[in-house]
């Protein structure tokens, strides 16, 4: 019986030898390796034989090896994350089977480099957020101005007297501010001598800040320097009502939404008058109409069925004031100016999804302000003095009615293709009307003059691999009152580094309109142009944002005036500026504490307007920074601000300089240290903010320039002058915002964190 077990045994044991020896023999060999395009081995990828199971996955040395029952004709499949799948058509017979897999990467959102072009970002679009509407609202010093946070970051300059955004060495001019695609033609609160005003707009009402301060897209011109793009909110959560109080200001408003989200309507109303703050305050000016401005605005937006979006803004300003100085040309006189601004902005946007990778993007608006300005010679008692035969002093009597309208639209399509490649097209039309009566002791003197601007743009985005993108663009412009085309080329290249990091470089061509007011005797000019030359290295993350950059602006044809800075007389102008910027933003290494910092080195001369040489321009200084600290405290609620600004001296007009010591003095350094605190407290049902601030907290002197006599000198024959410096060396901020319908808290606790 043993026996019989025993060479049963050995049967199987013979038999299942013969059938492993057959099962071998009737299978076939598939091998290779899986490499990229550029030749790197790629561990781990997929292979497999489609439809079947049979299959493997590389070694280390990219290699792969398995055996399969199948034959004839079949579709050979590899994969791998970050990859596209390859699918290789192979005949399996006998013989061993040798393939070799040459994947190509997939590009995707998730991985892929972001285009710069020299922007901060501020949405949720892009990995690289700088600035938030909260940020906006609690950077000490800013008071809630977008333009005031903007001068933070590296490349805007600070110029405490005059009203605009001022970057890398270019006028307020050169910089356009954008509202859903359309140019808001005033964006700030019309201009008062020696003093800077504030954007009219308030942050929460944009999702979106790109702040472009150099090479900017094709999308865009008219704009040597740069371009502050602004993108309002879509649908809010929730219907709400909001309420703010201050000793300077009361506003009420309200945000109804549908039922279904899919639409909703609101409508605000603020009144600012200073006149209790000017008593608690006092001011250098004698502010004898203290200013005023009633604010009204609104909006309708509602969601179409393809994820569209379709939106309705109009704001109304009217605004007061009046201000007189001690006259300088005349001892114990006084300058009197006044001010009554009226201000209208709307705008109407759509975006749709046309499918198919396609979508179109349209806005159309409108803009008016109308400025009526008077300015007289005064005597102690307030009362205007006649004539007395001394020019300087006549002609200060002047009465300036000026209307400015602007009417633009534009449309741009974009086309998806590939995998995240994008072409994007359109055309845009302005039409702008500037219209004014000016009456001095000569007579009355009309003008008006308008300009017809047309443009046509297309831009791409082509990302070449994951790590390398590329942007071209072409923008070409027509004047109707220079009746001159431009042909303006950009181009941006990024390439990643790794996950976090990239280096960019962008070129581009911006050409703009000399400012039409030079240009009503003669407007046979050229455009404005500038080059920009600008090098990037970024490291984005969610908590950190550090960026260095070096670029050169080379200006050509800039506007040369008379000695009056009347009229144009040429575009001859020339002009450089270059710089090193620094930006530094953490926000984790310290627990519940944000800070930023950043740096402009800026080196810039240009001959334009009557200057008589090449000199660094009056709004630019060599050297500027600012530090921003944020702490916030989450079971309090509370949070704790504080910024400092610094720059060193910028140029001043001296008149008793000779001219070749034109724009050689300098100002004095300006720094200033503000405080701020808000607290976010539960009133019943209502959301609280209060907010306290202080600017210029250790009472810091500022000069930002001289303002000289033109006849009276002093004992040792030079002209008299007189510092033109900030109303009051403190300026202080209260305020309580209320709001009911959502509930904000874990918004306000993200938002400060």
């Amino acid at each position: 019986m043993f026996y019989q077990l025993k060479r049963m045994k050995h049967s199987i044991l013979i038999i299942a030898a013969l059938l492993i020896g057959l099962s071998l023999h009737a299978q076939t060999r598939v091998q290779g390796s899986v490499k990229d395009k550029r030749g790197r081995i790629i561990a781990g990828a997929n292979i497999s034989i489609k439809g079947s199971y049979d299959g493997t996955t590389s070694d280390s040395a990219g290699n792969f090896s398995f055996r399969t029952y199948e034959k004839g004709a079949v579709i050979l499949v590899a994969n791998n994350i970050g990859f596209k799948m390859e699918e290789v058509p192979v005949t399996i017979g006998k013989d061993t089977l040798v393939v070799d897999f040459l994947l190509k990467e997939e590009i995707n959102e998730l991985s892929a480099v972001v285009i710069t072009a020299g922007t901060f970002e501020a949405s949720d679009k892009k990995k690289g957020t700088v600035l938030k509407p909260l940020d906006i609202a609690t950077t000490a010093g800013a008071n809630a101005d977008i333009s005031a946070t903007i001068q933070t970051l590296p490349g805007a300059q600070k110029v405490g007297e005059q009203e605009g955004l001022f970057i890398r060495g270019g006028s307020a001019e050169e910089a356009k501010i954008i509202i859903d695609g359309s140019v808001v033609n005033n964006f700030f609160y019309s201009s008062v001598p020696g003093i800077s005003q504030r954007g009219r707009f308030s942050p929460f009402l944009f999702s979106g800040t790109v702040f472009s301060s150099g090479g900017y897209s094709a999308l865009y011109g008219q704009a040597l320097s740069s371009v502050l793009s602004l993108e309002s909110i879509d649908i809010p959560e929730r219907s709400e009502i909001q309420i703010g109080i201050s000793p300077i200001f009361l506003s009420a408003g309200f945000q109804q939404v549908a039922n279904n989200k899919k639409s909703s309507f609101g409508l605000s109303y603020n009144w600012v008058n200073l006149t209790l703050y000017q008593k608690l305050v006092p001011q250098a000016p004698d502010f004898f109409n203290a200013p005023s401005f009633h604010t009204v605005d609104a909006n309708y937006r509602f969601k179409t069925k393809k994820n569209g979006m379709f939106k309705i803004y109009a704001y109304f300003n009217s605004g007061d004031l009046g201000v007189r100085n001690p006259s300088l040309d005349s001892i114990g006189l006084k300058n009197a100016f006044s001010l009554k601004n009226r201000n209208f902005f709307t705008n109407i946007s759509f975006r749709q999804f046309l499918g198919k990778g396609w979508k179109l993007n349209t806005v159309a608006s409108v803009s008016y302000n109308k400025d009526n300005i008077n300015t007289e010679v005064q005597n102690q008692q307030n009362e205007k003095i006649p004539v007395v035969n001394i020019p300087v002093i006549d002609f200060t009597h002047f009465n300036l009615d000026a209307r400015q309208w602007m009417v633009q639209a534009r449309a741009v399509l974009d086309k998806r293709f590939g995998a995240i490649n994008t072409i994007r097209f359109g055309a845009e039309v302005w039409n702008n009307i500037d219209s004014a009566r000016y009456t001095n002791l000569a007579g009355t003197f009309p003008t008006k003059i308008s300009d017809f601007y047309t443009a046509i743009f297309a831009e791409s985005d082509l990302y070449l691999s994951n790590n390398v993108a590329f942007r071209p663009g072409i923008r070409i412009e027509h004047s109707g009152l220079l009746n001159r085309w431009n042909i303006a080329p950009r181009a941006a290249l990024s390439y990643k580094l790794d996950k976090n990091s990239q280096f960019s470089i962008d070129f581009g061509m911006f050409y703009q309109t000399p400012e039409r007011r030079y240009l009503v005797a003669n407007s046979n000019f050229s455009f404005l142009r500038a080059d920009h030359y600008i090098l990037t290295y970024q490291n984005l993350s969610t908590n950190y944002t550090f960026r260095v950059q070096a670029f050169y602006k080379d200006y050509e044809n800039l506007l040369k005036t008379d000695a009056a800075v009347t009229n144009a007389v040429s575009t001859e102008g020339v002009g450089y500026a270059q710089g090193v910027e620094l930006f530094w933003r953490d926000k984790k290494t310290f627990k519940n504490f944000d800070y930023w910092i950043s740096y402009s080195y800026l080196d810039s001369k240009r001959n334009y307007n009557n200057y008589p040489t090449a000199a660094m321009p009056t709004f630019a200084a060599n050297h500027s920074g600012s530090l921003v600290l944020k702490k916030f405290w989450v079971k309090q609620m509370f949070g704790v601000n504080w910024s400092w600004n610094w720059s060193t001296g910028r140029p001043y007009y001296n008149p008793n300089n000779a001219k070749t010591d034109f724009l050689t003095d300098r100002t004095i350094f300006y720094s200033t240290n503000n405080f701020s605190v808000n607290w976010l407290p539960k009133l019943g049902k209502a959301n609280t903010v209060v907010v306290l601030g202080i600017n210029n907290v250790f009472n810091e002197t500022q000069i930002f320039g001289y303002n000289y006599s033109n006849r009276l000198r002093d004992s040792q024959g030079l002209l008299i002058r007189e510092a033109v410096i900030p109303p009051a060396p403190r300026s202080f901020f209260l305020g309580i915002f209320l709001s009911w319908g959502v509930d904000r808290t874990q918004q306000n606790i993200n938002g400060n964190l």
